[in-house]
């Protein structure tokens, strides 16, 4: 079984070697790996906070949380990513599930948006988030919106 650390950081938060890990796994994924060219560091990672998932000293999987009201009304994860051959082990989905838990504890009673790649829908919706946009592209990727509800739990 692997053991997983999990760390929230602030951009500048990040010391040198974090960074470089961070930012290399996102530019491995988002642009080697789905070819796609495009402007992966932009302004939102200087006001989002960002989870780190790691196992050995090794950055496994990450994702970011934009504030509301700068993508969305409502706060919002992306950059959402599983290192390849840690895929298939559930990580992904311990990664949405903390990443909403720090969500609502940034953001109490808000619901978060995200903009999801179309493939990946059935991934999101088993954390609860529903398809509330048509298809679009995104940096020649199809792209949907899904909103995940947020709902109080009721004291009994």
């Amino acid at each position: 079984m692997m053991k997983i650390v999990w760390r929230w950081l602030a951009f500048d938060e990040f010391d040198t070697p974090r960074l470089f890990q961070y930012l290399q796994l996102r530019q491995q994924v988002f642009i080697v790996e789905q070819a796609c060219a495009y402007a992966d560091i932009d302004d939102l990672d200087l006001v989002a906070t960002h989870l780190l998932a790691y196992c050995d000293d090794r950055l496994v999987a990450c994702l970011r949380l934009v504030p509301p009201g700068l993508k969305y009304a409502e706060p919002s994860l992306g950059r959402v990513i599983t290192q390849a051959d840690f895929r298939g082990t559930g990580l992904g989905y311990q990664l949405i599930e903390r990443g909403l838990k720090g969500a609502a504890e940034q953001y109490p009673g808000m619901n978060n948006k995200i903009g999801a790649q179309a493939h990946l829908q059935g991934f999101y919706a088993k954390s609860g988030f529903a398809t509330v946009s048509a298809p679009y592209l995104e940096d020649d990727i199809s792209h949907v919106d899904m909103l995940w509800q947020y709902s109080p739990i009721v004291a009994i």
